[in-house]
């Protein structure tokens, strides 16, 4: 029986059963209620008179108390028709499920809750949807499970962190409900309040068990009240929630003034635990220096190759697109390893469009950090080349904008920049990873020369300093294509200049069969031109170097190495100069000796065939001969008449000239 009781001071009804009738074989759970083959029982003597299902568990219940303090069941059974004994309700879309309901009958009952942070979010929801508001009763279950949350929940780490993953099932009531923004500022607070305030929230999870474990030295009082916090405690907890919520979660704390290499750290960490296929390769730093950019922090296992089903792709695809939004719009805030193996998972899941594009000005703004191996991204399908050239071109294309785009603002300037200045530029940086790449793609068959001269040409020509790199790529080109035209190999080799290549580059461009013949004439006269203006420069300075002269021209290793240097000042570099130099003369001196040889032979065979034909020439010129001979002494006796006519002449003359003389 049911016992009605009113309290004259709140004017509520409370409800007591003063009688258990219970079987031994039946099962009573520590809340009160019996359960036997997912059906709930009062234990009373009184008959239930209303059903109430909630998924496959049925509860056998009782109309006065529930409908006494829930305006939705009072509701209902008011509604419902008399004659059905007893009253069936279906709630198969009540938030919480029949856990959350079991709570909420208990409270009706009388019956004492016991809230936690594993079911307070459920049973806030459930008593929202049962409309158990503070009209019906004073102190009712929509007013106490707030009250928990408000001054229980959001005050502790690990309690923000529970039931923040607790209300991944009960969309969209709590978010309704606003329990997944409160919980996510919560969080965001705590992780951004200074070493005093996270002392006290400071949590590990255990590798073994996932579970928070509670740092007993932290506490106040303790020894080691002054001991640091480090800046990634908050890491693997955040790592923990649902991609939707650690979105929510990482909003905040954005909004909260965060340090962005922080957030881009959470970023990767939570990308390794949710994505495979990404592994870490280094420990973090979260240092001012940000590990020197984390250039070498994250690599794409080529290994996996597990087969994905529909559900697990779209997932995976909800992960990608999410942290690529959520990532900061400043430099160096992450890897530009982790954006390229993102990328590559992007076109690989078949990621939005618009999204991919952001990512690839992301990768733009520090493509001078990455590595070859992370441009080799493959095609998946797009085109008929192995790796993805055109994606490369558009990379190096948005490196080309930001290039050439003023930096807004100071601040804006990334710390790996600061710590690069002293070291190579930009763009020569990616010249050198451009030229690497054509060597790696030259091999492909399917690789049009017309693609290949766009991708070399993506840079300017001054952001090459030398050209050793692109002839490798050029040389492995023509070797895989063996059916290129001349005029493919001639536009080709226009890609490079001869007077920026090395000496044992030319060299090796000099004998090189696959090189168009006018190409190899200019780089033998170009190797003439410098040989003469060096030994010109080195003769006027009366054998030492000119001050302003500077060797371009690194050794046969530095070639091998692949990376250009410069030569140790003072007398060491001349004389090393003067050797290289000497070696050059020698070559030439061998190549001159060759041709004078050749030359010899052909003055020879020239001689032969001009006395074999010289018989034959002095036959038909024997009559001109005597008749020249003829002529020429006709000529002589002619000349000597002349001469005897012409002296009396002279003679008279002169004696005229006397006998006039006034003398």
């Amino acid at each position: 029986m049911w016992e009605t009781k009113s309290n004259s001071q709140s004017g509520r009804r409370e409800y007591y059963n003063y009688s258990f009738n219970l079987d031994e074989h039946d099962g009573l759970n520590d809340n009160g209620f019996i359960c036997r083959d997912n059906s709930w029982y009062v234990p009373n003597n009184v008959p239930s008179d209303l059903l109430v299902k909630v998924g496959s568990h049925s509860f056998h219940l009782h109309k006065c108390p529930l409908s006494s303090r829930s305006g939705k069941m009072n509701r209902i059974v008011n509604e419902s028709p008399q004659d059905l004994e007893p009253n069936f309700i279906n709630l198969d879309d009540l938030p919480g499920g029949p856990e959350a309901f079991e709570l909420a009958a208990r409270f009706c009952y009388g019956i004492a809750v016991d809230l936690t942070a594993l079911n307070i979010a459920g049973l806030r929801c459930a008593a929202e949807y049962l409309e158990m508001t503070e009209d019906l009763e004073e102190g009712n279950l929509i007013f106490k499970t707030e009250a928990f949350l408000s001054y229980v929940v959001l005050s502790s780490w690990r309690d923000s962190i529970v039931v923040l993953k607790s209300c991944e099932d009960l969309s969209p009531w709590a978010e309704n409900l606003q329990i997944v923004r409160r919980c996510s500022e919560s969080i965001a607070w705590k992780a951004c309040s200074t070493a005093k305030g996270t002392k006290l929230a400071y949590t590990g999870m255990s590798p073994k068990t996932g579970s928070p474990k509670w740092n007993s030295k932290s506490k106040e009082g303790s020894s080691s009240k002054h001991q640091q916090v480090p800046p990634d405690w908050w890491f693997e907890d955040v790592s923990t929630l649902r991609i939707d919520h650690f979105v929510r979660v990482v909003t905040a704390i954005k909004v909260k003034g965060m340090r962005f290499e922080l957030i881009g750290a959470t970023i990767i960490h939570y990308a390794l635990k949710w994505l495979p296929g990404l592994v870490s390769e280094a420990t973090h730093s979260y240092d001012n220096t940000w590990n020197q950019g984390g250039r070498n922090m994250i690599v794409v296992s080529n290994s996996s190759k597990e087969e994905l089903s529909g559900t697990q792709v779209r997932k995976r695809r909800t992960v990608v697109e999410s942290l690529i939004t959520i990532i900061p719009h400043i430099k160096d805030c992450v890897p530009c390893s982790f954006l390229l193996q993102l990328l590559r998972l992007a076109n690989m899941l078949r990621v939005a469009h618009a999204l991919i594009m952001d990512l690839e000005k992301r990768i733009g703004m520090q493509l001078e950090q990455a590595s070859l191996a992370d441009l080799l991204i493959p095609s998946y399908g797009k085109c008929e080349t192995f790796y993805d050239v055109e994606l490369v071109q558009r990379l190096v294309e948005h490196f080309m904008v930001q290039e050439q785009t003023e930096p807004s603002s100071p601040e804006r300037e990334s710390l790996s920049d600061k710590h690069r200045q002293s070291g190579p530029s930009a763009e020569a940086r990616v010249a050198w990873l451009l030229d690497g790449y054509l060597s790696e793609v030259s091999r492909d068959q399917n690789l049009p020369p017309t693609k290949f001269q766009d991708l070399a040409e993506a840079l300017p020509e001054p952001a090459r300093s030398s050209h050793d790199g692109l002839y490798r790529a050029i040389d492995s080109y023509l070797k895989a294509h063996p059916r290129l035209s001349e005029h493919e190999r001639k536009r080709l080799c226009r890609l490079m200049d001869c007077r920026k290549l090395s000496v044992d580059a030319r060299m090796h461009a000099a004998q090189n069969d696959r090189l168009p013949l006018r190409f190899v004439v200019q780089i033998l006269f170009s190797e003439q031109v410098k040989i003469s203006n060096a030994i010109t420069n080195f003769s006027l300075e009366g054998g030492r170097e000119p001050m302003h002269y500077k060797p371009m021209i690194p050794t046969r290793k530095q070639l091998l190495e692949g990376t250009p240097q410069c030569f140790q000042e003072g007398w060491a570099a001349a004389t090393k100069d003067i050797s290289t130099l000497e070696f050059e003369l020698e070559d030439m001196k061998a190549k001159y000796t060759e041709l004078q040889r050749d030359m010899d032979s052909l003055q020879s065979m020239f001689e032969k065939m001009t006395s074999l034909s010289s018989k034959t020439i002095k036959h038909q010129s024997s009559s001109w001969t005597s008749r020249w001979k003829k002529l020429s002494k006709l000529t002589r006796i002619t000349g000597m008449e002349d001469n005897e006519m012409e002296a009396p002449v002279e003679a008279r003359k002169e004696a005229r000239r006397r006998r006039y003389s006034v003398s």
